[in-house]
């Protein structure tokens, strides 16, 4: 019988650092081991995707228990820097305990990002909850094999009935993985969930809608733009379910406009401003956010209050160009609706534009916009989204509030 590559009844096959690899900063923390820093001989590129090892350093001191996989650039992701840990439900669930016992501290009620990957201790996995759901990236492979444990250990220590696995996404593709959708615990959900944030009401399409089904990352800067909203009109351009658009009129705006190309996240923002009591004073507008942009526009429209949070333009060093020039595109459409003294709120999701690039980009579109303004706020990721120091690319979203 073939020894399982997730087993723990065998020693564990050993991989090691080359001589020129930084040992030092695994051992502080750092949690991937890229392809070109490790021996890959013939026994390491034999591994499954997501086999565990120990990882050596060049000396061949091991340095702890690591998920490899040969086909990615990055070939090993720490798991535990004890070299004799098992990696098991009973890992995982302490992991998940840690997590939840963080996010009870946070909130009140039962929604939130439970999981945030490498700096919960659990790399390459996503956990979003949603009451007694929860919805499950399992974007390394080493997670992909154990979907069985992972949804075992979230029934055991968070008490949800129902378990998304979400095997969507760009990511996956990086380890190797295909893309499918699939219920590891309970029934599906037969219709969006409501949740509730910042005094809003937003409904969360687990089944069927963008990554999980919401995004809780943007919790805090819903809440600042909401407090600058009282009695405001408000534009929500690249809007998905109604983030902003929904917490401003729950602070009070006296109108927002949501504007999103898809029908379906508009239909899901409607029915949310509906559950929150707010629908006489919202309103969608569907199309392309540049096109509709230049249209408001051309039909002389101002408001207090302009929101822009697009989707990633820089996923990529690759694409870092092209998407600082179209977040300063955005800028320079969307700083001439805005009404004087009002608010311009851009944000960036592209882990490879970092806050100063993205600063400077939107400062240029909004002088190239003919406007001049001061920075009243930068915001990031809730503390549901947390950052390991030595890992910058967990800090991704940037918020910035601009007074025009």
């Amino acid at each position: 019988m073939t020894q399982s590559p997730f087993s723990f009844d065998a020693p564990l096959p050993r991989v090691r650092l080359l001589p020129k690899a930084e040992a030092r900063a695994i051992r502080h923390g750092f949690p991937w081991v890229y392809a070109n820093e490790m021996v890959m001989d013939r026994r390491t590129k034999a591994l499954a995707p997501g086999a565990f090892a120990v990882l050596e350093d060049a000396n061949r001191t091991a340095m702890g228990v690591v998920t490899v996989n040969p086909k990615s650039k990055i070939a090993a992701r720490m798991l535990d820097a004890d070299p004799a840990a098992a990696i098991d439900q009973g890992w995982i669930a302490a992991r998940l305990q840690r997590a939840l016992t963080h996010r009870e501290r946070l909130f009140d009620a039962p929604f939130y990002r439970l999981v945030h990957a490498e700096a919960d201790g659990l790399p390459g996995v996503v956990i979003d909850r949603f009451g007694d759901v929860a919805v499950v990236q399992p974007n390394a492979a080493w997670s992909e094999a154990l979907m069985p444990q992972i949804t075992a250990a979230l029934a055991d220590v968070v008490g949800v009935t129902t378990v998304v696995r979400n095997g969507t996404g760009r990511v996956r593709h990086l380890e190797g993985l295909d893309e499918s959708l699939s219920v590891t615990l309970g029934e599906a959900p037969t219709a969006p969930i409501e949740v509730p944030m910042n005094g809003a009401v937003y409904m969360a399409d687990v089944m069927g809608g963008q990554k999980t089904g919401l995004f809780y990352d943007q919790r805090p800067n819903h809440a600042f733009v909401a407090g600058l909203s009282k009695g405001a009109k408000v534009l929500d351009v690249f809007s998905h379910v109604g983030g902003f658009g929904l917490a401003a009129l729950a602070g009070g705006a006296a109108s927002a406009l949501a504007v999103d190309g898809s029908a379906q996240a508009l239909a899901l923002a409607e029915a949310g401003a509906k559950a929150g009591g707010v629908a006489d004073r919202f309103a969608t507008r569907k199309g392309d956010a540049f096109d509709v942009l230049a249209a408001l526009a051309e039909e002389k429209q101002t408001f207090d209050v302009v929101v822009c949070d697009p989707p990633a333009f820089a996923p990529s060093k690759q694409a870092l160009d092209a998407g600082l020039r179209a977040y300063e595109r955005v800028a320079r459409l969307a700083a001439p609706l805005v009404a004087e003294n009002g608010y311009l709120v851009l944000c960036s999701c592209s882990h490879a534009a970092d806050l100063t690039k993205f600063r400077n980009a939107s400062a240029r579109g909004i002088g190239r916009g003919g406007r001049r303004g001061q920075i009243i706020y930068t915001g990031a990721a809730g503390a549901d989204h947390p950052v390991l120091p030595q890992l910058a690319e967990g800090g991704y979203l940037k918020s910035l509030v601009f007074r025009l």
